[in-house]
């Protein structure tokens, strides 16, 4: 299942959108989304997400220079964390805080100088080498890390919002204990959360062609 969530800056509802298809089936149900929150010709969009290239792919083919992609920071920070006990084994939280402050700033540059000297030999595994994975991570995206102009906005720097919207639109009710589903009725059920979510429920309901006896 792939879940969609847009809202107004000016607006704390969110609208929803999700299907179990493509990622082409996911960037028309993000599109609907915004347009639904209020998407015109020249509507800033201010997307965040993980790390998934499909994503920030989507957002650019969607919405072109109309939007900017930004990383989750926090998911960005997990990164760091993990070499952080490399990088300062003494004191990992300080160095991590320090990290994280470079970033708010548009400092990535200074955060990989930070890794650099602590890069694990490239024979070494993905487990086995923290610190080149955060490194490598900043490095492939420096076009998805100004935080310092989201701050500046007081626009979202994290992906907490949809991750959150994950639990209680979807897995509140298809993740229950015991339940399994056929694809056909999970798909059923999606859309009727959605519409919950949407608050189109009573809409949805009086607007039900009745069946004839």
């Amino acid at each position: 299942m792939r879940l969609a969530l847009a809202r107004s800056s000016e607006e704390f509802q969110p609208k929803f959108g999700a299907t179990f298809g493509s990622p082409d089936d996911a960037g028309d149900s993000l599109v609907d989304c915004a347009i639904a929150a209020g998407l015109v010709a020249n509507t800033q969009v201010h997307a965040v997400g993980d790390g998934a290239q499909w994503i920030a792919n989507t957002v650019k083919a969607r919405f072109g220079d109309q939007a900017t992609y930004l990383l989750d920071f926090y998911h960005l920070s997990e990164y760091l964390a993990a070499a952080s006990t490399v990088c300062a084994p003494t004191h990992p939280d300080t160095w991590l805080e320090q990290q994280q402050q470079h970033l708010k700033r548009n400092g990535w540059q200074q955060v990989l100088s930070a890794l650099r000297p602590h890069l694990e030999p490239e024979t070494a595994t993905d487990q086995q080498a923290p610190v080149t994975a955060a490194y490598r991570y900043i490095e492939n995206r420096p076009h998805q890390l100004d935080y310092q102009a989201a701050i500046a906005a007081n626009l979202p720097i994290g992906s907490g919002e949809i991750e959150s919207a994950h639990r209680y639109v979807i897995l509140e009710r298809l993740d229950i204990a015991g339940a399994w589903w056929t694809v056909e009725k999970a798909e059923e059920l999606l859309s009727l959360r959605v519409l919950r979510a949407n608050q189109q429920w009573d809409d949805y309901w009086a607007n039900l062609t009745p069946l004839a006896a």
